[in-house]
């Protein structure tokens, strides 16, 4: 089925079913635990240069175009500021995925992005870091993490985030513009 239409001025828009879940506390179980000895998930600032390439690399298959559309000033004040949270998974010392909040300084989080580059799926690294990142973010004092996922996401993205203690409370269908 074709969601694509056209708009007054011509321009098609896709719809999606958006999905939005909230995870409204930390999680009472152990911590999920590394699936390879060399997997380390910390807190990083990355200058833009940096960010823009991981965030390439995890998104491009999503069709992340976010922060691509930032001019640089205001990726790098986003990148700068304290309401802005990032942890990366290294393998190795390599970046292969990330988990961005925003508004890591209130009690209402959002997780923005979260993902890994392709050629680690599979790994149960994504698990891993999701949960890492979660903990760190309900020890900074949240109250509540809330997420949106959508149809271009990684096919168990939902999935993924139910495991990890999030539930849905509401769904939308929203038109964009590819």
């Amino acid at each position: 089925m074709d969601d694509s239409k056209a708009t007054p001025s011509g321009e098609n828009t896709v719809h999606l079913l958006v999905t939005y879940m909230e995870m409204l506390e930390r999680p009472a179980d152990d911590a999920f635990p590394a699936p390879i000895a060399q997997a380390v998930v910390a807190s990083e600032r990355p200058d833009a240069a940096a960010f823009l390439s991981l965030y390439r690399a995890v998104g491009e298959p999503l069709r992340w175009d976010q922060r691509l559309r930032m001019p640089t000033a205001d990726l790098d004040n986003f990148l700068r500021s304290a309401s802005t949270i990032l942890y990366i998974l290294r393998l190795d010392g390599r970046a292969v995925g990330l988990c961005e909040f925003d508004r890591a300084d209130t009690e209402d989080v959002e997780l923005t992005h979260f993902g890994l580059i392709p050629d680690v799926y599979g790994q149960r690294l994504g698990p891993f870091l999701l949960d890492s990142a979660l903990r760190a973010v309900w020890d900074r004092g949240a109250n509540r993490i809330w997420l949106h996922t959508d149809e271009w996401d990684h096919p168990k993205a939902q999935a993924t985030y139910r495991r990890a203690g999030f539930s849905a409370f509401a769904q939308k269908l929203e038109e964009i513009m590819p």
